[in-house]
């Protein structure tokens, strides 16, 4: 694992997120007027506190090929938004019914089901106008643009996360089975944490070879990520985690540690994040990050 003693990894993670949440400040404008309501419902879900654990992916994918943060921060952005909406449609009664998310009611229990709906709804919605959005994207070639979106897009759909949570919510109840385990993991998690760091490569003009072996470490990282929360769901720290613990296990959801055992789920877990450090082992120190950020993703609380 690589020496937290060199890299500051937490300055990083904070720098970044700075950064990012900067940004969406300002593309987002003040609750007015009629579509006051709406405008508040979806920035208080995306300003609920979330790692941005996506836009920072996004930003070092293109730092690492030797292109500009700065240049991808509305894509990075427009990642946030995807997320959060899915966070809030994953938090509906008809979903998984949870009131707490990071630590916060949930958006229907502020704002009600409807509502919460449509922030989901619009938060996706604006994530394709930021990205499209002439007087953000100024120096990003339209040809990497395009094929940027259209990872993201993909990711984002019943071919990639939409279709995870299908299976998800389809497989409740039932017995663990390993193809059924990685295809839920692989896509209603790993998917979008996939083209964060793709588009951002592609982004920073990143070399064929290159974008390759960082998309084979966002699928590492993304099935390990999701094992994370699968363990953190059984043995994590409620107040830590901002909602509460156990809900895998009464919804009876597919999981590695259901599947596997705890012991083997985390063995498994490590076993992908040794491959996603080995994977970019070609890279310089622009990917420090990257490698301390397959640590972490064993380390972490919430």
């Amino acid at each position: 694992m690589p020496d937290a003693s060199v890299f500051d990894f937490k300055g990083y993670l904070k720098a970044k997120r700075d950064m990012v949440d900067r940004a969406l400040r300002g593309m987002f404008p003040a609750p007015e007027g009629l579509a006051a309501d709406i405008v508040d419902a979806m920035t208080y879900s995306l300003f609920a506190g979330g790692k941005r654990l996506r836009p920072i992916l996004c930003i070092t994918g293109a730092e690492v090929v030797g292109g500009s943060g700065a240049a991808v921060l509305p894509v990075a952005c427009a990642l946030e938004c995807i997320h959060t909406y899915s966070l809030i449609h994953d938090d509906l009664p008809v979903m998984d019914d949870d009131d707490l998310r990071r630590g916060k009611p949930t958006s229907h229990k502020v704002y009600g089901e409807a509502l919460a709906l449509l922030a989901g709804d619009g938060l996706l919605t604006e994530a394709f106008d930021i990205m499209t959005r002439a007087e953000l994207i100024t120096g990003l070639p339209v040809d990497r643009l395009l094929r940027a979106i259209h990872v993201i897009a993909h990711a984002s759909g019943y071919n990639g996360m939409v279709g995870g949570q299908v299976v998800d919510i389809q497989m409740e109840g039932r017995t663990a089975d390993p193809a059924i385990v990685d295809f839920i993991h692989r896509h209603k998690t790993g998917d979008l944490i996939t083209a964060a760091i793709v588009s951002g490569a592609v982004l920073g003009g990143g070399a064929e070879k290159d974008v390759a072996a960082l998309e084979s470490y966002g699928r590492k990282i993304g099935m390990a990520f999701q094992i994370s929360d699968d363990i953190l769901d059984i043995e994590g720290d409620q107040e830590i985690m901002g909602k509460p613990i156990g809900s895998d296990a009464a919804k009876q959801k597919m999981t590695y540690p259901a599947l596997l055992g705890l012991e083997e789920a985390r063995r498994v877990q490590k076993g992908l994040v040794e491959g996603a450090v080995e994977v970019i082992a070609d890279f310089d120190q622009a990917a420090e990050p990257l490698r301390h950020l397959a640590a972490y993703i064993i380390q972490r609380k919430r």
